[in-house]
């Protein structure tokens, strides 16, 4: 990542929810350095609601804790895969050739953090 790098973001008003104060754990900083994945694209992804690659009912729970306030969870493959890319044609998440981060909201919406799923 160079110094001129511009995250093109969405408008605040697409913003579904605060995240807080965001915080990294080393593993995934160590992670995100070597797939040159730049954080702030994965934490508007979060905040629009693009909650990755998790599994399909989480997704139903993600809506859910939108409306009552609960924790939020999304799960990133590094690096980043085309959005296009069908989901049968990716390794199983945990396979030594797949690496991923997640992204917890917490409740309260105080903080955010990035970390690895070994690291939860």
């Amino acid at each position: 990542m160079t110094a001129d790098t511009r995250i093109e973001a969405d408008p605040p008003s697409k913003h579904l929810f605060s995240l807080g104060r965001v915080v990294a754990t080393s593993g995934a900083i160590e992670l995100m350095r070597l797939t040159e994945t730049d954080p702030r694209v994965l934490l508007v992804r979060h905040i629009s609601g693009d909650w990755g690659d998790i599994h399909p009912e989480d997704i139903g729970v993600n809506e859910e804790a939108l409306e009552h306030g609960w924790r939020l969870l999304s799960v990133y493959r590094l690096p980043l895969r085309d959005p296009s890319t069908p989901a049968e044609n990716l390794p199983p998440i945990g396979e030594a050739t797949d690496d991923c981060v997640w992204l917890i909201t917490e409740a309260d919406r105080s903080v955010t953090t990035i970390l690895l799923p070994e690291e939860y």
